[in-house]
């Protein structure tokens, strides 16, 4: 661990963290405002519907959303309970479930879309230059697939 972090790197960490919690904290308080999901019940729906069959189990909905596992959790309870999306027992491993993508969750989607895009226009997109994109588009992929784990032996989800 470098306890001696350069204090343009720390003020690059610090800036990163106070652009998304304000960008994100925008969007969320707009999309309230106009009646749409709540920003964290977006992430999982758009999650499962770019899924294939519009399902995953819970440990792969766990990896593509900002949640913890028990955060997602009572989260999905809440989403199947207001039809949005239902759970499905995995057929070949019995303690498994899949989250899926109803109907209804995909018109909460398209309903909530032009409030999500109006934000992103706004908040991020409209502030930076076409180059401007590409390299923070380039910079945070790196960081992502940096912070990812190695592939290891399959995990007990007990999901």
């Amino acid at each position: 661990m470098d306890e001696n972090l350069a204090e343009s790197r720390l003020a690059a960490w610090r800036a990163f963290l106070n652009a998304h919690a304000a960008v994100i904290g925008l969007i969320e308080r707009e999309m309230t405002e106009a009646g749409q999901l709540p920003l964290s019940s977006y992430d999982v729906l758009v999650a499962l519907s770019q899924a294939s069959q519009k399902r995953l189990r819970m440990h792969e909905l766990a990896d593509r959303v900002v949640l913890s596992r028990s955060g997602l959790t009572r989260l999905v309870d809440r989403l199947e309970v207001e039809g949005l999306l239902t759970r499905e027992r995995c057929g070949t491993d019995k303690r498994g479930a899949y989250a899926v993508l109803t109907q209804k969750g995909r018109e909460a989607l398209r309903e909530a879309w032009p409030a999500y895009a109006r934000g992103i226009s706004e908040h991020f997109a409209s502030i930076l230059t076409d180059p401007e994109v590409e390299l923070l588009t380039g910079i945070l992929r790196r960081v992502s697939a940096a912070a990812r784990p190695a592939p290891s032996m399959p995990r007990d989800t007990g999901d």
